[in-house]
């Protein structure tokens, strides 16, 4: 698989039940353009500004080109070229067995959301769920941070709580 290349799955977290972590992250994001599955984003990951460009490949996989810049031009990035109030959110890293999680605590807008990504080296890799890893919400455009720019948590009229009753839910269905 090309290094462009990025296989993820998402899933909900049961916050209760999250383990400490080895590493954090603060995390503040920003949407240059966003259209047909490609976007161009800011992001300032601690003290560093990346330029990220991301291309839909398939259902779990997408192209992603990454490029850091000073940290000037990522700060007038933030303020000239966004249009939304910034992503922000604290990445935690958590390492079970063979898979590095990176878990996504949500502040601002898309405050009370949790949601855990673990990368793949391939799309139909078969994956052991820790006891904190919830439902499945890979597939789910909501789940994007893309969309949760546009369309933040905050407006789902639903509670994280209410959310995950709701996957459980659909997944007793299959």
């Amino acid at each position: 698989m090309p290094d462009s290349v990025e296989i993820e799955r998402k899933f909900l977290v049961y916050a209760d039940r999250l383990p400490a972590a080895q590493k954090k992250h603060f995390i503040r994001q920003g949407y240059m353009a966003r259209e047909n599955g490609t976007s161009v984003r800011i992001r300032q990951k601690n003290d560093r500004y990346i330029l990220t460009i991301k291309a839909n490949r398939s259902k779990a996989s997408r192209y992603e080109f990454e490029y850091d810049v000073p940290s000037s031009d990522g700060e007038l990035m933030f303020d000239v070229a966004c249009s939304a109030p910034a992503i922000e959110k604290v990445r935690l890293l958590i390492q079970d067995g063979e898979y590095l999680w990176e878990v996504d605590v949500f502040a601002g807008q898309n405050d009370g959301l949790y949601v855990a990504e673990v990368e793949l080296q391939e799309e139909n890799a078969v994956v052991r769920l820790p006891d904190w890893v919830g439902p499945e919400v890979t597939g789910d455009p909501r789940f994007a941070n893309a969309a949760l720019y546009s369309h933040p948590f905050e407006d789902w009229n639903v509670t994280y709580d209410e959310l995950l009753v709701q996957f459980q839910s659909a997944d007793n269905d299959d």
